[in-house]
């Protein structure tokens, strides 16, 4: 599927852009794609990839994620049965979901990659996209938002009075599209067109036995890891101390008022050149009150707390934590310079499909259709970039709200879909080419589904919530 896709994008661009006189467009449209593709996707996606990595690693060693999936592991089974139990793969994806759910997409792509590569050591078939695989994607490209952040971000900038009032609607519509997503995975891998044939794509040959010896060829040896040490009373104090340390500094944010007394008392006993006052929260949370305040500020304290607890976690167990960390994050520069060709491919082909107007005239042949249903116009170019480009549905996001206004049900209707759906080829290109998949099966087509469901969501639970 992705190799027809690819090539009509290529050739469906170079043809309207010689009838619409966008040629040049469209040809410098693919250079400056292949170079973005290396400076501005790959380049930092390793150095977060290293950091991810890295952290997972001491998460790893330090028994934490195995704790985390072991918990989780009904859930994951029912999702997942092809996965054993214990596999890495299962921490892995649960990170990646909780992450996702975050809105930490820096976070979630590096430990959505481990996932991938982890999947990829179960793979009987190389080349070929298992269903775990299959699902795994369908749960990224349709996850549940639990805080659209970057979404209220833009909103906030742009003078909203009340930013997060997409949290609801954007729970909502995600909910539904990952619902469908699911269900739509599972039905298709047992479609004969989508399923693997053994036949077609036989598994790797054991080896025969040695015909001297009549033994099989030694497997290489792997040095076991050691289990972590157990945490005695002084270490689980610790962590104590440091979970109410992210307590009292959420307190801080959310409530600087209760505290201002005890800094005016640290203020008079403090030296001069010393300052004592309530963290700033930032701007686009100063105005919010409730539930999206609480929100806004855990999404605001989960990355570094997270980050500071891995760390102190697996020192506590007695993992060295630099050298693990330095060995964990090794994997993630050979990752991000695997996926570099397949990144080019979808980006070019993506870029000149834009750049050749193709996005404006599905718009346009799609208006007459969809405005009786209740679906603006003015909606539809943001719908169809969105499994296409980041960075284009931001820029036709932020057009939208500056043009209609920050709480506008336009306005309102488009943050839900930024917020809801997902790029798709994207995430495509980016996991399947990590692990070297040709054929992706399914997971194409449950993304698109996905991504379709969740608009569809976002404008029907807009309309019901703001009209």
């Amino acid at each position: 599927m992705l190799n027809g896709l690819w090539l009509g994008l290529i050739l469906i661009s170079i043809l309207l852009g010689g009838f619409t006189g966008r040629l040049e467009a469209v040809t410098n449209g693919a250079f400056s794609a292949a170079r973005d593709a290396i400076t501005v996707v790959a380049l930092p996606l390793a150095g977060l990839m290293g950091l991810w990595l890295g952290l997972l690693r001491l998460a790893e060693l330090s028994g934490l994620v195995e704790a985390l999936a072991r918990k989780l592991h009904p859930l994951m089974r029912m999702l997942f049965p092809e996965v054993p139990v214990g596999h890495p793969a299962m921490g892995a994806m649960v990170l990646n979901m909780a992450a996702n759910m975050l809105g930490l997409g820096n976070a979630a792509t590096p430990l959505g990659l481990r996932a991938m590569r982890c999947l990829e050591t179960l793979n009987p078939h190389p080349g070929v996209a298992t269903n775990a695989m299959c699902t795994f994607l369908a749960i990224n490209t349709s996850s549940i938002q639990l805080v659209p952040a970057t979404a209220i971000a833009i909103l906030a900038a742009q003078g909203s009075k009340q930013p997060t009032a997409i949290l609801a609607t954007a729970l909502l519509a995600s909910a539904t599209a990952a619902t469908v997503g699911i269900l739509v995975v599972k039905f298709l891998q047992r479609l004969p067109a989508f399923r693997i044939r053994p036949e077609d794509f036989p598994a790797v040959p054991v080896p025969e036995p040695n015909a001297s010896s009549g033994a099989a060829e030694p497997e290489p040896q792997v040095a076991p890891i050691s289990p972590p040490r157990p945490l005695t009373r002084a270490s689980l104090a610790l962590l104590l101390l440091y979970g109410g340390l992210f307590v009292l500094l959420s307190a801080l944010l959310l409530l600087p008022t209760w505290f201002s007394p005890a800094f005016d008392i640290l203020q008079q006993w403090s030296p001069d050149f010393l300052t004592f006052s309530p963290p700033p929260l930032p701007e686009a949370l100063q105005n919010q009150t409730g539930l999206p305040k609480l929100l806004g500020v855990l999404s605001l304290l989960a990355v570094p707390f997270l980050m500071g607890f891995f760390v102190l976690f697996a020192a506590l167990r007695g993992v060295k934590v630099y050298e693990e960390f330095v060995n964990g994050a090794k994997e993630g520069w050979q990752v991000a310079l695997r996926i570099i060709p397949y990144l080019t491919a979808i980006l070019v082909g993506v870029r000149m499909f834009r750049e050749a107007g193709a996005v404006e005239l599905v718009a346009r042949v799609l208006a007459p259709v969809l405005q009786p249903l209740g679906v603006s116009a003015d909606l539809l170019p943001l719908i169809l970039v969105r499994p296409l480009s980041g960075g284009a549905t931001t820029g036709l996001f932020t057009e939208l709200v500056t043009r209609f206004g920050p709480d506008s049900l336009i306005a309102r209707t488009a943050a839900t879909i930024f917020g809801s759906t997902e790029t798709t080829f994207y995430v495509l290109a980016v996991y399947f080419g990590a692990i070297g998949i040709r054929r992706g099966r399914h997971a194409l087509a449950t993304g698109l589904i996905a991504d379709a469901t969740g608009a569809v969501a976002s404008i029907a639970i807009c309309r019901w919530m703001f009209a």
